[in-house]
């Protein structure tokens, strides 16, 4: 009998390791499948963004080197309704800021170099203003809750920004174009509608998480 009770603290030892030992393993079991998981989600989230950039970057290269012949097959100037701030838009709604930053470095570049337009000095001023586009609805959507405002004001303040500029460059005789190229009318419909569009695809996004 003594035996026995001397024993029962080890038997009840054992079975304690027993029953704590498999459940410790399931849990690790678990954490370790979890981790994996979300390792694929964050993987599988990166890999759809970069797809979603390449998509963006190569149908705005498409789309400016092709304004010349969709201009004369529609027979309307087609730059006048911003091709490159439309596809500027799009890529800070749908991919990334460096991917913004990106397009608006290289648009007016790659427009200058497969149609000669804009002039060197012209194209300048508009990666400037593109630049200064994307940096400028980033800031104010910080501080503030409103996407059409924020998108607005960061287009109207980098044309004024632009128009000071080619004022600049044409009072050296730089360029001999006028102020302005596109009637404000048409600036001003373009201005709505681009400042519209971030609004309706990040709510819709937004709701749908």
């Amino acid at each position: 009998m003594k035996q026995l009770i001397k024993l029962n603290p080890v038997v009840s030892h054992k079975s304690t390791i027993k029953f704590i030992l498999p459940r410790t393993n399931l849990f690790i079991f678990v954490g370790i499948n979890i981790k994996k998981i979300y390792t694929m989600q964050v993987s599988l989230a990166f890999a759809k963004n970069h797809y979603k950039s390449v998509i963006i970057d190569f149908s705005a290269l498409l789309l400016i080197y092709f304004v010349p012949a969709l201009s004369h097959l529609i027979s309307f100037p087609v730059y006048l309704v911003e091709p490159m701030r439309i596809m500027l838009i799009l890529a800070m709604v749908h991919t990334s800021r460096n991917n913004a930053y990106l397009l608006a470095l290289t648009l007016p570049l790659f427009s200058f170099l497969v149609s000669a337009h804009p002039n060197i000095f012209k194209g300048l001023i508009m990666t400037g203003e593109l630049v200064l586009n994307v940096w400028l609805f980033y800031e104010i959507s910080k501080r503030i809750n409103n996407l059409f405002f924020s998108m607005m004001t960061a287009v109207i303040l980098s044309k004024i920004v632009y128009y000071l500029l080619k004022l600049g460059i044409i009072s050296f005789g730089l360029i001999e174009s006028g102020l302005f190229a596109t009637p404000i009318w048409l600036q001003i419909i373009m201005v709505v509608i681009l400042s519209c569009y971030p609004v309706f695809f990040l709510r819709n996004r937004e709701l749908s998480k």
